[in-house]
C-alpha cells in the first residue's frame, strides 16, 4: 500500500507535514509505505533536521505549489508540476492507492475530478466529515463544504453513498441515516428538506431513521447524517470549536478531545474513483500523523469499489 501525501500544501508546509509524515513512519504497519511529494531539496533538509533515515518514505520531486488563494481549475491546469497536480497523476496511474494534502480544497476536489473522476452513477462527490459520538465511535456526515447547494436527489444519494462508507469503514451491519432538519416530524424544514424527506423513506437500500436536529449531532442517533455542504460545513466548524474554547477555559474532557480536528487529521472525497483525503488547511504534524492513520483504514475498507458496485 502507497499513501501519499502532499508535501507543501498546507498553511504551516511544509515544516508541519515533513514532521507528521516523520512521526506517521515509525507507527504505519509493515505493508504499507508513505510517498511524499514536493520540493526534494526542502524535503531532505527538514529530514536532516530531524536525523531521520526514511526507510518507508519514498519522496517524488514537484517544483510546483498551487496556493491556497489561487483559482483550482486554473492552478491545476497551469501547474501540472505542483505537488497536488503530480498527486492526481499518481493516483490516476494507480502509482499511489491514496493522495492526501492539507492545501488548497479546491484545487484537490477539482483535482479528483478531472483525474481519478466521479464514479459512474455519482450525482455529486461529497467531502465527508467524522463526527465523534458519545459513548465512542463515528458518524459519517456528507457533505461538509464540497456543494453548498444540492438538490434533493443528490441528497438522498448523499444517504446512500454515506451508509455505504459506513458499513465498510466501521463494520456497521445496517447504518442509521438520518436527514439533518429543524425539528424532528416529516414536514419540517426548507422546500429541499421536505422533498428530500421522501426520496430517503421510500429507499430501500438504506436504514432510513426520519430527521434529527442540531442538538443530535454528538449523541449517537445516526451513524450517517445527510446534509447540504454549507448546513454541514457549519455543524462541523462549530463542533471543532469545542476543543479550542475548553482548552482557553481551561478544562479536559475525553469526549471534546476528539472534537479537536487534529484527532483525526482528514475528511474523505466519498464518490470518485478511488482515495482522497482533504486536510485542514492549519494542519500541524499531529494533524498529519493521525491523516495518514486513517488514509491506511480508508485504503483497506475499500470504501470507494463497493460504491461503484452498488451504483452499477
Amino acid at each position: 500500500m502507497k499513501i501519499a501525501v502532499d508535501a507543501m500544501g498546507g498553511d504551516l508546509a511544509p515544516q508541519a507535514i515533513v514532521e507528521g509524515v516523520i512521526q506517521a513512519s515509525s507507527e504505519l504497519p509493515s505493508e504499507a509505505r508513505i510517498v511524499l511529494i514536493g520540493r526534494e531539496n526542502v524535503i531532505w533538509e527538514i529530514f536532516n533536521q530531524h536525523n531521520f533515515t526514511p526507510t518507508n518514505v519514498d519522496v517524488v520531486h514537484a517544483e510546483d505549489v498551487i496556493e491556497m488563494g489561487e483559482h483550482p481549475t486554473k492552478a491545476l491546469s497551469q501547474k501540472p508540476n505542483s505537488s497536488i497536480g503530480v498527486g492526481f497523476k499518481l493516483l490516476k496511474e494507480k502509482e499511489v492507492d491514496i493522495f492526501c494534502s492539507a492545501g488548497n480544497t479546491g484545487a484537490m476536489h477539482v483535482g479528483a475530478l478531472f483525474s481519478i473522476k466521479a464514479i459512474e452513477g455519482i450525482l455529486r462527490p461529497a467531502i465527508a466529515g467524522l463526527v465523534p459520538q458519545v459513548g465512542g465511535g463515528y458518524a459519517v456526515m456528507l457533505d461538509i463544504g464540497a456543494n453548498a447547494d444540492c438538490k434533493p436527489e443528490v441528497l438522498s444519494q448523499f444517504g446512500e453513498i454515506g451508509s455505504i462508507f459506513a458499513q465498510h469503514t466501521f463494520q456497521i451491519e445496517k447504518p442509521r441515516v438520518a436527514l439533518m432538519n429543524i425539528g424532528e416530524e416529516e414536514q419540517k424544514g426548507s422546500l429541499t428538506s421536505q422533498a428530500t424527506y421522501p426520496l430517503l423513506k421510500q429507499n430501500k437500500r438504506i436504514n432510513f431513521i426520519g430527521n434529527i436536529e442540531g442538538k443530535d449531532l454528538f449523541i449517537n442517533k445516526a451513524d450517517v447524517i445527510v446534509t447540504d455542504g454549507f448546513t454541514g460545513n457549519i455543524l462541523f466548524k462549530l463542533g471543532e470549536s469545542l476543543y479550542e474554547i475548553s482548552k482557553k477555559r481551561g478544562f479536559q474532557d475525553d469526549f471534546i478531545d476528539q472534537t479537536n480536528y487534529e484527532s483525526i487529521g482528514g475528511s474523505p472525497i466519498i464518490g470518485v474513483n478511488g482515495n482522497v483525503m482533504i486536510a485542514h488547511g492549519v494542519s500541524t504534524p499531529l494533524a498529519i500523523k493521525n491523516m495518514v492513520d486513517w488514509a491506511y483504514k480508508q485504503v483497506k475498507s475499500k470504501a470507494y469499489l463497493h460504491i461503484a458496485q452498488a451504483l452499477s
